[in-house]
């Protein structure tokens, strides 16, 4: 489902963040789409607020009529600001006005289930569900919008059947439009947008030029978080059984804002992002869902935070490296993608009777189409470029490709080696692959090999094929279909190896992602259908799903209070007790830059005991940003680290440093929560006072953590925690430190 972005491109734009130049173009004379940003709404009508956005730029275009021209969108709602077309120089005028807060030019954003949420211990047995679906009433009427690539309505998992009529507090529209009438939204998909202003003519020919959702992904992740309970779902029978959302009765609105491309992605803009979450802001959502990645700073998400509207985004797929996550923000949840109990192995039996088993999505055809699964010869085909081919005969063979090298190991994490490596083996004639690479479960790219069979196996199983070929004569070899195992067979949850990492660059002070959650092989509904989907963008309805839930059991709760709910709750420890893992070269010991504070534990949130509360107008005190022709954040008296968080980072510590946190209990009146510290490898962590004791007159308490460096050296990161306990509940945050003793010192020897 996910497609992977340039790793070059995408972390050389991700160190332009926090401090870039924003007024791009080529030359003053070339339009290009700006994003205009004023700030909060000052206006009572929507109307004024357009009026006043043609002002400004009148005054910099001369006239109304030219700015009717060049006016994209309005944003009216949420906060004040306008998309244009605009010249270099015209923008540079505009940043100069002293009503305008910013002048950005308009980027892209890229877009990053039966089994998880029975893992996440959400079962749905209607004659005991979990104790959160229950109290919480299945998400009954909370909203979820989903900023996406659209909907298919027709899909069973989005049918109202036993729905009442639509909350009265709802104001959206159903947006008719090519294949979508207003008959098309229901008490399900209680609303439908879609934003192509400012799009790419020839991409929008290569969509439905209304809400309809032609490409799958936005149906994916609508169904993923609020989907409705389905039957006997199914990927040609795997993945079998009971296909839901987190919340399946929770109202679903749908703001089309990604649309394909003529490069093959899919891809948004600023503008039609910004537009949608304004709309949203003035609909009457609960809950933003967006699995997309955001190359800047989203003031659009702040002013939704700030309306009491939790905002979830994707962390981005370009793990296991560091320093690449996305959507750093700190007013919003950043979601990690994590693989869940089930496996789809897929045996290979080797002339010799030998069995060696790998991962695949591999199925026969019905039983009208002839078997494929017999044994065919085998030929050694490298890595699999199209001139390896063309040395050899595959015709009509089963094809192990190799990659060896560590550099091909590396490329192997993602989908498109596979890609490229099935393009070449079918145009070559080959009749099966089999592709090596790094142990990781990105299997999804065996959803459809064309008719051939395929399995993806590691390098040490792939080394034993190699061996078992150099000794036969004529070595042969069949793949059977996979199949489906869940449970105890499996070590899970692990973080996900494409699953993107941090520290931000943009953000140092904030641990960053906040969550995981399952992001890995997740059936889903696309069209008519469903089908297995990997990646953050996953992983993300998944909160989405879980936020609503809360949301139903605790209305009053801000955005903060429920991240912090979902933070301070979540589990370090796999279903066996043991540390959770990351993916990657080496696999290893999860850490917050992995997975913020842990893998989220739905039932456990719903009552955390503590919870960790920010006032909205906080963000602006400790991330206010000078804007204009630079951006430049963290510019305050007060660093980050400062802000209320469910977590502590110190990316300079060269000295003594101490942080308050306020804590609020949302539990058992009378009680007393224990600290236990887990200090940071090469810190002394302090924590004053040791004790919280909560009362009727006593529910909100403020403590302080000290921390002290013990050695003087340029260190890196080290890992630690703080919990609070009373006996029943616990509330852990994590914290993440850097010993320094020099400014803007490059880590690369």
């Amino acid at each position: 489902m996910d497609f992977y972005s340039s790793p070059r491109g995408l972390r050389a734009s991700a160190l332009l963040v926090c401090f870039c130049t924003l007024l791009y173009g080529i030359n003053g004379g070339s339009p290009r789409l700006y994003i205009v940003y004023l700030g909060d709404v000052k206006h009572g009508h929507p109307d004024d607020v357009v009026a006043s956005h043609h002002d400004v730029l009148a005054t910099v275009l001369g006239s109304k009529d030219d700015s009717l021209a060049s006016m994209v969108h309005n944003y009216k709602h949420g906060f004040s600001g306008f998309a244009a077309m605009l010249t270099q120089d015209q923008a540079e005028q505009l940043a100069e006005l002293p009503e305008v807060i910013s002048v950005q030019r308009s980027r892209r954003y890229t877009t990053t289930t039966t089994r998880s949420w029975d893992f996440l211990g959400l079962g749905l047995n209607y004659q005991m569900p979990s104790e959160l679906l229950h109290r919480s009433r299945y998400g009954e009427d909370i909203i979820i919008g989903v900023i996406d690539t659209g909907i298919w309505p027709e899909s069973r998992s989005f049918s109202d059947e036993g729905y009442g009529p639509v909350p009265s507090r709802w104001k959206g529209v159903c947006q008719v439009g090519e294949g979508w009438g207003s008959d098309n939204c229901s008490r399900k998909i209680i609303g439908a947008r879609f934003y192509s202003a400012g799009v790419d003519e020839e991409d929008l020919k290569m969509d439905f030029l209304s809400p309809r959702d032609k490409d799958g992904h936005g149906t994916h992740t609508a169904s993923t978080a609020a989907g409705s309970v389905v039957e006997a779902a199914s990927f040609h029978g795997l993945a079998a059984g009971v296909a839901r959302g987190g919340a399946p009765r929770a109202r679903i609105a749908v703001y089309k804002s990604v649309w394909p491309s003529a490069a093959g992605l899919r891809a948004g803009t600023t503008a039609t992002v910004l537009a949608a979450i304004d709309d949203a802001i003035h609909d009457g959502v609960d809950v933003l869902s967006l699995s997309l990645v955001a190359e800047e700073n989203s003031f659009g998400a702040l002013h939704a935070v700030q309306k009491g509207i939790t905002v979830v985004y994707a962390a981005g797929n370009l793990g296991p490296a560091p320093q690449v996550v996305s959507n750093p923000a700190p007013w919003v949840i950043t979601v990690a993608a994590s693989k869940i109990d089930r496996s789809f192995p897929t045996v290979i039996t080797l002339g010799n009777k030998q069995q060696i088993v790998g991962q695949s999505l591999y199925y026969e055809g019905d039983s009208r189409s002839p078997p494929r699964s017999g044994f065919k010869l085998l030929a050694f085909g490298g890595l699999c470029s199209s001139s390896a081919l063309n040395a050899t005969d595959v015709r009509g063979k089963i094809v192990l490709c190799h990659g060896a090298s560590f550099r091909a190991s590396l490329l192997a994490l993602a989908p498109f080696p596979f890609q490229l490596a099935l393009r070449n083996v079918l145009n070559a004639g080959g009749s099966g692959i089999i592709f090596a690479q790094y142990t990781t479960n990105l299997v999804d790219a065996t959803v459809d090999c064309e008719g051939i069979a395929c399995v993806r196996v590691d390098l040490d199983t792939a080394n034993l094929i190699s061996l078992y070929m150099g000794d036969a004569r004529s070595p042969v070899a069949k793949i059977a279909p996979a199949r489906t195992v869940t449970g105890e067979e499996e070590v899970a949850p692990k973080v996900a190896a494409f699953s993107s990492r941090g520290p931000s660059i943009s953000y140092p002070e904030v641990i960053k992602p906040d969550i995981a959650a399952p992001g890995a092989s997740i059936l889903g509904a696309m069209k008519d259908t469903y089908v297995i989907g990997s990646g953050t963008s996953m992983a993300t309805p998944h909160v989405s799903g879980v936020v609503a839930l809360l949301k139903a059991l605790h209305p009053n709760w801000s955005p903060a209070a429920l991240k912090s709910a979902i933070m301070t709750t979540a589990s370090v420890s796999d279903a066996l007790g043991m540390p959770i893992l990351a993916q990657g070269m080496p696999q290893k010991i999860a850490d917050p830059f992995d997975y913020g504070g842990g893998h989220i534990n739905p039932n456990k949130a719903a009552d955390p005991g503590l919870i960790y509360d920010i006032d909205p107008s906080d963000y602006n005190k400790f991330f206010g940003c000078n804007f204009k022709k630079f951006v430049r954040c963290n510019v305050t008296t007060l660093p980050g680290y400062h802000l209320n968080l469910p977590s502590i980072a110190i990316p300079d510590l060269r000295h003594q440093i101490t942080v308050s946190r306020t804590v609020t209990n949302v539990g058992e009146v009378d009680t007393i929560y224990h600290a236990e510290i887990e200090s940071p490898p090469g810190v002394k962590m302090e924590v004053e006072p040791v004790a919280l004791v909560f009362n009727a007159a006593n529910k909100v308490i403020t403590f302080k953590v000290k921390l002290s460096p013990l050695w003087s050296l340029q260190g890196d990161y080290t890992f630690g925690s703080l919990s609070w306990h009373n006996g029943q509940k616990t509330a852990r945050i994590p914290i993440a430190v850097r010993m320094t003793i020099h400014d803007f010192y490059a880590d690369v020897a």
